[in-house]
């Protein structure tokens, strides 16, 4: 943890209080110096907030907006990738969280053509998973490889490869999710999606997958050599593969199968602006939940206990609300971002209950059935210039 002064923003930029700003495992590389970044840098890309401050004035709409914000903080605009919409392929992009400071943090500068307004209905805390959701949509729309009908094995139940499965769903797909035996609670919650679900060691559950041909598609999420084998293995002849899971290191695969079941591989990486444009449809449309993803909020503070517990495979997703630590020192209610609620000075977040670390709860204790307090928002009086806790990589 550090202090730094946060800057005013510039003409084309917004100053966000930070609501909340999700934990992704690329965030462990990072911390473990195996991810190009630019210390010192503060983490997180997974942000959603509030507009506190405007760099100009056509920009003054925005100001008091909850809104979540795209990752790429600036590209070159003019190169072949960045004309043809496919930013996250410049070679000069810059993103949050790497190469600029990012969410982990009480506020920061964003760029105002990055942000998408969060619907009313939605909690802000599960608004931040909109960027993981915009990179799965980047590995499954335009064009998608989910025709209505299809048989879709997901690969992998944790955060992404049940955002993958409820897009796939949303496609038209019927959507079967495997896992180990690790993975109980993740299959669990993927259950409570309304998902079937089975155990990567259960041969003859793959063996009845697509009637016995294997999966039209499969959706690799898990980022796993043993998970990327099973899914190459359970694809039916001329099927569609997808990798979405990053392995992050060199891992041993058999890519003959590639061969021998004539598969059609694709993938995709970060989220160009027309990822984005289709989670937020699928959110406004209510296609994709993002609230039951979120398995605890917590204060910036507690950021060594979360990723400790990331890898040890304890919890879900995390994410990190930096207003949590002032107001639990001051014994006091966080206000949330929707006018007239607030949260409880005890972790009670708006719809969320902070559960227990490694804990999951029941169904209605993950969401909704959950007592919400209800007052009136005080007025932010954040300004640009004063000096933040920030979670940097140095």
């Amino acid at each position: 943890m550090a202090d730094k002064a946060v800057r005013e923003p510039r003409p084309g930029e917004v100053l966000l209080e930070v609501v909340a700003c999700g934990v992704c495992g690329t965030d462990l590389p990072i911390q473990d110096d195996e991810f190009p970044t630019a210390p010192p840098v503060t983490m997180g890309r997974e942000i959603s907030g509030l507009v506190l401050a405007v760099g100009s004035t056509p920009d003054e709409g925005w100001r008091g907006t909850t809104v979540v914000a795209e990752a790429f903080f600036s590209t070159c605009g003019v190169g072949e990738w960045c004309r043809s919409g496919r930013p996250n392929k410049c070679p000069q992009k810059h993103a949050l969280g790497t190469f600029v400071d990012g969410g982990f943090a009480a506020q920061v500068v964003v760029p105002t053509r990055n942000l998408h307004r969060v619907p009313d209905w939605l909690d802000p805390h599960a608004a931040a998973l909109t960027e993981p959701l915009a990179c799965v949509c980047n590995c499954l729309c335009d064009p998608s490889p989910i025709s209505p009908g299809d048989d879709v094995l997901v690969v992998g139940p944790g955060t992404m490869g049940r955002l993958a499965a409820q897009v796939a769903r949303a496609a038209g797909g019927r959507v079967v999710i495997s896992g180990t035996a690790h993975d109980a609670v993740r299959l669990a919650l993927a259950g409570d999606l309304g998902f079937a679900t089975i155990l990567a060691d259960d041969a003859a559950a793959f063996a009845r997958l697509g009637g016995g041909f294997g999966a039209d598609v499969v959706i690799e999420c898990s980022g796993s050599g043993a998970g990327i084998t099973a899914a190459l293995q359970a694809a039916r002849p001329r099927g569609r593969y997808v990798q979405v899971g990053i392995a992050g290191k060199a891992v041993t695969v058999p890519l003959d199968q590639i061969c021998y079941r004539e598969l059609t591989v694709t993938s995709g990486q970060g989220a160009p602006p027309h990822a984005w444009r289709r989670a937020m449809a699928l959110i406004q449309a209510r296609l994709v939940a993002l609230e039951p993803l979120v398995s605890e909020v917590v204060p910036l503070d507690e950021w060594a206990r979360v990723f400790a517990g990331i890898r040890a495979g304890v919890g879900v997703k995390y994410v990190f609300d930096p207003r949590l630590r002032q107001a639990r020192a001051n014994r006091t209610a966080v206000p949330c971002t929707r006018p007239g609620w607030t949260a409880g000075g005890h972790g009670h977040m708006a719809w969320w209950r902070r559960l227990p670390f490694g804990a999951m709860g029941s169904p209605a204790d993950r969401w909704g059935s959950l007592p919400i307090q209800a007052a009136r928002r005080g007025a932010a009086t954040h300004a640009a210039g004063d000096r933040t806790d920030r979670l940097d990589v140095r």
